[in-house]
């Protein structure tokens, strides 16, 4: 099993806030995540598939996949 951190401990490593990170949730956008009873955790495993995600090699690249 996949070592779980907290949303403040997964915005640390995707550099942005814990707000941002909840509203990215709440628009379906964010990183895989468990919801455990109420609270939520993050799998290392799904934040560097997420950022993997994220890489693009040009805008062209990353305007086709935001079209698509």
């Amino acid at each position: 099993m996949d070592h779980l951190i907290s949303p403040e401990d997964a915005a640390n490593i995707l550099n942005i806030s814990t707000s941002t990170l909840a509203k990215m949730r709440l628009a379906g956008t964010s990183p895989r995540y468990v919801k455990l009873g109420r609270r939520v955790a993050y799998r290392t495993v799904d934040l560097e598939k997420w950022i993997e995600a994220q890489s693009f090699n040009s805008t062209a690249e990353y305007c086709g996949k935001a079209n698509a």
